[in-house]
């Protein structure tokens, strides 16, 4: 199914943890540009490299979660603050067909309307779930550095 990921890091070697994480996530379909992002919410910090993944999975929602926490993980992702920063962020965004509020995963993000770190390279990649007003009114400021490769 039609999934989308975003991916972020403020920490250490940005850009690796990201094409580390694109390189451990299953059925890749597509990357989008990688975006340099003020940070939103949570204490003073560096800002963020972020990108959006599309995948084609048939990993069920909660399957997907795991695997991106174990991801994390081996991003030595720290959880100590909320927002803080953080070597590697991956959150589910989108998928296909799935509606959910479970206490460990809310699909689709329950804040992805309001982020522009999300709208920005979501749009390259899904034009149909986010368009060009919905990306300028939302939140936080982003600046397109290249692609990952």
């Amino acid at each position: 199914m039609r999934t989308f990921v975003s991916v972020g890091s403020n920490l250490g070697d940005r850009r690796s943890y990201l094409t580390d994480a694109v390189d451990s996530l299953p059925d890749v379909i597509a990357v989008s540009s990688v975006y340099e992002t003020d940070p939103v919410g949570g204490p003073h910090q560096e800002a963020y490299l972020n990108i959006v993944v599309q995948l084609d999975t048939s990993l069920t929602p909660l399957q997907l979660l795991r695997m991106c926490h174990r991801i994390e993980s081996s991003a030595h992702r720290v959880r100590d603050e909320r927002w803080g920063p953080r070597t590697l962020d991956i959150d589910i965004i989108w998928m296909d067909g799935i509606t959910m509020d479970d206490p460990t995963l809310t699909i689709p993000h329950p804040r992805w309307k309001q982020r522009k770190f999300v709208l920005a390279p979501l749009r390259e990649l899904a034009p149909d779930l986010v368009t060009a007003t919905e990306v300028e009114q939302a939140d936080g400021r982003v600046w397109t550095v290249e692609g990952l490769s």
